[in-house]
Order: structure tokens, then C-alpha cells, then sequence
């Protein structure tokens, strides 16, 4: 499998445009060594020696996606086709806005398939109708409920018996709906499906997908602790990050992000047999780990821990 990082920030990037904390403030008059990111987005393709053509599978849909496939080549149109794109398929892992705007950004008539909750869909089927403009390609865009396990068909050239299966699995997370849901809707819809991670596995590797982890259950450990790969939530270095800069009244747990350090943190509860490579991802502008000579940067270095960045690329 390839893993590219198209993009690592938390909402609004970073810098965020309207962001004068010193992080933000310090990469635009640089007096602070750290890179701009766009919001998180991650592609995954499993090897290219099985399909025709090397597809490409979105986690979530950023509202940076238009420039990040701009800026991917792998994912520019098959040459000498009208409308053909890498792009097979979208799977969504929220509702959070982070997490599916960029869908609109794939409205021009082209046909793939999105993968999400039963939840999730009738979020957007229910009360944004504008989504429904991905219908208008024809074939329009297709929607299939994710259960808990589930395989992603890519064409063939091979004898399908022959070839390894790309797999999804869902684990739930335990988090919450966004706020700009009706109260109604909200009413009825489980809570298991607001928010999962995504366990991808092809040819006997595996890639786990976290970019928000509530820190409600424990059942993401498992699936961290076997894993080849890890895209973990990075958002905030502590719990209360947001309080310290006055903009929110809120710590990181009780707006759905376990924190990277303290009691309890995600680096206290992170397994400590974990075999694979651990990665922060969706990292919010306040966090100090932007700072690549801060005292948390370091600690994270030192505690084994990668700092996902624009354009990182993993195989396995």
C-alpha cells in the first residue's frame, strides 16, 4: 500500500486565516520553524501491479481537496480521457465539517463511490440538501452504507482469486454528532456511528486511521496495537490548549480530541507494544508540536512519535 499525507492541519489549516496565536503568527513572520499544512486528508492505493489503472481511495474529503489534488500528481486524470480520475472512492469517517465539505469539490459530473455511516448519509440526504449535486454525473455519484467490514472492489487484471483483498474495517470511537445538526435528526441517530477510524489492510499490512479520537472506549487500541501504520489524532498537546489562548471555553476531551500529553493523554495510553509506526495527524494551529524546536515537539520525538506534515508519504 501507499499512504501519501496530502494534508495534516486540524479546521482552518495552519496558519488559520484568522489565527494571530503565536504559532500562526510566528510561521507568517518567521520567527517560528514550522511548515504550513493544509486540513487533514489522507490517500491510500493498494499496489498498482493488481489493478489496470492505480486508483486511489480518500479518507474523508477536506475543504482543501481541490488544491491537494492539484497538487498530487498521482491523482491528476488519466491521460488522454475526458473525465477519468484516479479517485475511486470516498470514505467518510464524520460528519464533522473538516471532514466532508470537500465532497463538493468533486461535483464536476464524475462518477465514484462514497463510503460512510447509514448515519452519516442521512446527515446529508436529510438536512444538506446541497450535496445532492453529486447526483447530477451519469452514472450519478454512488452511496453504500459501511458496515463494520467491508472490501473495496478495485478492477482486475488478474485472476481475482489470485489477488490480495484490499479490506476496510470500522471501529467505532464512541464521539458525538456536530452541533449544526437539527435536534430531531440527532434523536435518532446511534450513537456508535458518529464517529470511527478506518483499518485499512492489503498483502498482510496494515494502516489504522484515527484523525479524531474521542477517547471515550478503548477499542481503538487493538487495532493501533497490530497495526504496520498509524494516523493518529494530534490535534492538542493538552487539555486545555483552547483555554489557555481565551478563544474557547471548552477543553480538548470535551470537544471530542484526546491530548497528546498528561494523565490519561494519548501518549500514556498508547500501547506500549504497539509494533508499528505512530503518527500525529490533524493538527490544530495552537498546538506547540508545529514548533519544531519546542520542548513538545521534542518530547514527541523522543517518545517515538512522527509529526505528520504535507506531503509525507508511507509504503508497505
Amino acid at each position: 500500500m501507499r499512504v501519501k499525507v496530502l494534508g495534516s492541519a486540524a479546521g482552518g489549516g495552519f496558519p488559520q486565516w484568522n489565527c494571530a496565536c503565536p504559532n500562526c503568527s510566528g510561521l507568517r513572520n518567521g520567527s517560528v520553524k514550522a511548515r504550513p499544512r493544509t486540513q487533514t486528508q489522507i490517500a491510500i492505493a493498494a499496489d498498482p501491479e493488481y489493478a489496470l489503472r492505480a486508483y486511489w481511495t480518500l479518507i474523508n474529503a477536506s475543504p482543501d481537496l481541490r488544491w491537494q489534488i492539484v497538487a498530487t500528481p498521482e491523482l491528476a486524470p488519466f491521460p488522454n480521457t475526458r473525465s477519468s480520475t484516479a479517485i475511486m472512492d470516498v470514505y467518510l469517517q464524520s460528519a464533522d465539517v473538516d471532514a466532508l465539505m470537500g465532497l463538493l469539490h468533486l461535483r464536476e459530473f464524475q462518477a465514484f463511490k462514497v463510503f460512510s455511516m447509514p448515519a452519516i448519509r442521512s446527515i446529508l440526504s436529510e438536512e444538506n440538501s446541497i450535496f445532492r449535486v453529486l447526483g447530477r454525473a451519469s452514472p450519478p455519484v454512488q452511496w453504500f452504507s459501511l458496515p463494520f467490514s467491508s472490501h473495496v472492489n478495485w478492477e482486475k487484471k488478474h485472476n481475482p482469486d489470485a489477488v490480495p483483498q484490499f479490506t476496510a474495517h470500522a471501529v467505532s470511537l464512541g464521539g458525538e454528532y456536530p452541533d449544526y445538526i437539527g435536534r430531531k435528526l440527532r434523536a435518532t441517530l446511534p450513537a456508535q456511528e458518529a464517529v470511527i477510524a478506518l483499518a485499512f489492510e492489503f498483502a498482510g499490512k496494515r494502516v489504522f486511521v484515527a484523525p479524531t479520537l474521542p477517547g471515550r472506549n478503548t477499542e481503538w487500541k487493538r487495532w493501533a496495537e497490530s497495526s504496520d501504520l498509524v494516523l493518529i489524532d494530534g490535534t492538542f498537546w493538552s487539555d486545555d490548549e483552547l483555554l489557555q489562548t481565551g478563544r474557547s471555553k471548552k477543553t480538548a476531551r470535551q470537544i471530542g480530541h484526546l491530548p497528546i500529553s498528561g494523565p490519561g493523554g494519548l501518549m500514556d495510553q498508547y500501547p506500549k507494544s504497539a509494533r508499528g509506526r505512530k503518527v500525529l495527524i490533524h493538527i490544530n494551529n495552537t498546538n506547540p508540536i508545529l514548533n519544531e524546536v519546542s520542548p513538545e515537539h521534542r518530547a514527541a520525538r523522543e517518545a517515538g512519535w512522527e509529526i505528520a506534515y504535507d506531503g509525507m508519504e508511507f509504503n508497505l
